[in-house]
C-alpha cells in the first residue's frame, strides 16, 4: 500500500502522521476485528480485553504534552490543615496553644501567648522584689532621719540598680556603655546636689547634659540607625530614671522618711495574691496607713497620708513598668525592685515641699 497525503483522520495507512509527528506501526488484522472509518477507533474485539491489549501506545510528544503544565503532588505544607480521611487519628494540636490535656499537650501561659500574638508580656514581679524593695525603702527612710550623707548609702545603691534593670527590661543586654553612662549621671547629679545646698535646679542641669552627652555619644556609633535609635532612647530614659531617683537627696528628710515607708508597704501590699483591681486598692490604702504612721513620728501627723497615697500610687506605676515587656528574672531583681521607689521620688519632693 502506497504513501498517501494526510488529509483528516485515517485509518489503516502506513507512513507518519502529522498530527502525531510520530512513525506508524502498519496495522495488522485480527480475526473477527471490524473495520469503522474516520476517527472511531477499532471496535468489534469478542474479547473485552483485546482491545486493551492490542492497543497501540504512542511514545511521541503531543499538544497536550507540549502546552500543559505538568500536573505535581501538592506539597506537604498545603495539605497541612486538610481534614483527616478514613481512619486516620486527628493530628495532635500544636504544644503551645492547645488547652491542657491528657494527652500531654502543655497548656500556654498568658506571657507565651502575649509573645506569639506579637503583644509585650506582663508578668509581675512578685514577693521576692517586693521584699527587697521594702528593705531599700525602710534603709531609705532610716538614713534619711540620720543625716544627708547617710542617706547617699542606699540612694547610689538605689540608682545604680535603676541604670541597670532598666536596659534589661527594654531587651538591651549587654550594655555596660549605656549602664556606665546612666550611673556616672546619678552620681554626678549628687555631686551637684551636695554642691549647691540640695537645689533641684542641680537635677534639671545634669539631665540635660546628660541627654546631650546620650545623643553624641549614639552619633558616632556604626551601629544600624534602628539601634542607634533604640540604644539613645534606653540611654536617655535610664539616665533619666537615675538621676531624678536623687530627688530623695533634695527632698526633706521627713518627707523621704514618709514616702520610702508609703512605698514599702504598698509594695508589699501589691505582691499579696489578690486580683489586679483589689490588690492596687488595697496597695494604695496601705500607701496612706504607712504614711499615716510614719507622719505621726516624724511630726507631718495626718498630711501623712497624702504623701503615702502619692508616693504609693508612683510606685505602683513603677513596679507596673517592671512587669512590662522583656521581664525575666534578672529584670525582676533590678528593675522590679529600684523602679517603685525611682518613680516615687519627684512625687515625694514636690509634696513634701508643698506639705512642709
Amino acid at each position: 500500500m502506497t504513501n498517501q497525503p494526510y488529509d483528516g483522520y485515517q485509518d489503516g495507512q502506513n507512513g507518519y502522521d502529522p498530527y502525531w509527528q510520530q512513525p506508524q506501526q502498519p496495522q495488522q488484522s485480527w480475526p473477527g476485528q471490524g473495520h469503522q472509518q474516520g476517527h472511531q477507533g477499532y471496535q468489534g474485539y469478542e474479547d473485552p480485553y483485546a482491545a486493551q491489549q492490542y492497543t497501540q501506545q504512542w511514545q511521541g510528544q503531543t499538544w497536550e504534552t507540549q502546552t500543559q503544565q505538568p500536573v505535581t503532588a501538592p506539597a506537604a505544607a498545603d495539605t497541612a490543615y486538610l481534614p483527616q480521611q478514613g481512619n486516620e487519628a486527628p493530628a495532635p494540636a500544636p504544644a503551645e496553644y492547645g488547652p491542657a490535656t491528657l494527652a500531654g499537650n502543655k497548656r500556654m501561659t498568658d506571657a507565651q501567648r502575649a509573645r506569639a500574638e506579637g503583644r509585650s508580656p506582663i508578668i509581675e514581679p512578685g514577693m521576692q522584689p517586693a521584699a527587697l524593695t521594702a528593705l531599700l525603702g525602710l534603709l531609705l527612710a532610716g538614713a534619711a532621719a540620720v543625716g544627708t550623707y547617710a542617706l547617699l548609702v542606699p540612694l547610689v545603691a538605689l540608682q545604680a540598680v535603676t541604670a541597670a534593670g532598666w536596659f534589661r527590661l527594654n531587651g538591651m543586654w549587654p550594655a555596660r556603655q549605656g549602664i556606665a553612662l546612666g550611673f556616672a549621671g546619678a552620681l554626678a547629679a549628687d555631686a551637684a546636689l551636695l554642691v549647691s545646698g540640695r537645689s533641684p535646679s542641680a537635677i534639671l542641669g545634669t539631665l540635660g547634659v546628660w541627654v546631650l552627652l546620650a545623643l553624641v555619644l549614639q552619633l558616632r556609633s556604626h551601629a544600624d540607625p534602628d539601634e542607634r535609635m533604640y540604644g539613645l532612647m534606653a540611654t536617655v530614659a535610664a539616665s533619666a530614671l537615675a538621676i531624678v531617683a536623687g530627688g530623695y537627696l533634695a527632698a526633706d528628710a521627713d518627707a523621704v522618711t514618709v514616702g520610702a515607708v508609703a512605698v514599702a508597704v504598698a509594695v508589699l501590699a501589691r505582691a499579696l495574691p489578690m486580683p489586679t483591681a483589689a490588690s492596687v486598692v488595697v496597695a494604695l490604702l496601705a500607701g496612706a496607713g504607712g504614711g499615716v504612721a510614719a507622719g505621726w513620728l516624724t511630726g507631718l501627723g495626718a498630711s501623712g497620708a497624702l504623701l503615702g497615697v502619692g508616693a504609693a500610687g508612683c510606685a505602683l506605676i513603677g513596679h507596673r513598668a517592671a512587669s512590662h515587656d522583656y521581664p525575666s528574672r534578672f529584670v525582676h531583681f533590678t528593675a522590679g525592685v529600684a523602679l517603685p521607689l525611682s518613680a516615687a521620688a519627684p512625687v515625694v519632693y514636690v509634696l513634701g515641699r508643698a506639705l512642709g
